[in-house]
């Protein structure tokens, strides 16, 4: 018996040096960046942004790959929760995926505070009420008239049921007082080509995925949803400031790591992830994209997803959203 609690105690330690080794050299490998969403929105555009960066600065590639599974990204967001926890794969994680998703989808199969361990909160970005650039209103107060108007629910474009742009535009129509009908798309940018095409008069859309479309005139913004205006839109009111007084949405994105990836790992990303968000370059490319640069620790992160859970399953559960 006590040769073999000897044997026991030995493995044990043997398997606490070779972890603890494995993560001082950590890493010796590319690493997978998984994006659970196809490329070209908004979290993929964040996730090559700091990857890029947090390349340079492990010495290592940083692999962007998207998984476009379904579920609004909860598929593939599970996938992550149960691949291996030793730093190789990790996820761009934001508000759809780590605060709606879970209360929306009653198979997500994972908790997003036991499943995770956070590793920092990249950017945090307002959403834009947008549309097509021949629909006659300009403002939010001539939007809601025009609504009023009409005896049919006005529809409009959301990327994805349960997503923040869709619980965003019912929390509009609430405060508003008025009836819509959610569209939903597989993502912002066909989005935005069936802005532009005419085949819906507005929408509710991230601002990266947005921003080419209004530069170049084919689509006008009516509001940002955020309590304060964009730096990068700042000719754009807010929905509070247009007759929606408190009115405050915003986008949240992060990295996040298997739960039990070990904490000297999950250090070492934090840092390279906030030595990123210090670089004059990448700030600059994130503002660009009409979000604000948001570094800080996997402790504030953690205190970030569990606020941003308890607002938005309240949200979907008063809203009896069931995702499909």
């Amino acid at each position: 018996m006590i040769r073999i609690l000897k044997a026991s105690f030995a493995a044990i330690a043997l398997v606490g040096m070779l972890s603890s080794a494995s993560a001082q050299q950590y890493p010796n490998r590319p690493i997978t960046l998984v994006v659970p969403l196809p490329p070209g929105g908004t979290n993929d555009i964040m996730a090559r942004i700091v990857g890029e960066h947090i390349s340079k600065a492990l010495g290592q590639q940083v692999v962007v790959e998207n998984r476009a599974a379904g579920g609004s990204g909860t598929v593939a967001t599970r996938q992550v929760a149960r691949a291996t926890p030793d730093g190789y794969t990790i996820l761009l994680s934001y508000t759809t995926t780590f605060a709606t998703g879970p209360s929306m989808y009653k198979n997500a199969g994972y908790d997003v505070r036991k499943d995770f361990a956070p590793i920092g909160l990249i950017a945090v970005s307002p959403s834009l009420v947008v549309a097509n650039k021949d629909f006659p209103v300009k403002t939010i107060p001539e939007l809601l008239a025009h609504i009023r108007k009409t005896n049919e629910p006005f529809q409009y474009g959301a990327p994805g049921i349960g997503s923040v742009n869709h619980l965003a535009a019912e929390l509009f129509a609430r405060a508003a007082k008025i009836k819509l009908q959610a569209i939903p798309y597989k993502g912002s940018n066909p989005l935005v080509t069936d802005l532009i095409a005419g085949h819906i008069k507005m929408g509710f859309n991230p601002i990266p995925v947005s921003r080419g479309a209004l530069e170049g005139g084919l689509i006008h913004a009516l509001a940002v949803t955020s309590a304060k205006r964009s730096g990068v839109l700042p000719n754009v009111a807010t929905l509070a400031e247009q007759g929606l007084p408190g009115f405050d949405v915003s986008l949240h994105y992060g990295l996040s790591a298997p739960a039990g990836t070990p904490s000297t790992i999950v250090d070492r990303l934090n840092k390279a992830l906030n030595a990123a968000l210090a670089d004059e370059a990448v700030t600059k490319r994130i503002r660009h994209e009409g979000a604000e640069p948001s570094p800080g620790t996997p402790q504030q992160y953690a205190a970030d997803i569990d606020a941003e859970e308890t607002r938005w399953s309240a949200v979907v559960r008063d809203l009896g959203i069931v995702g499909k």
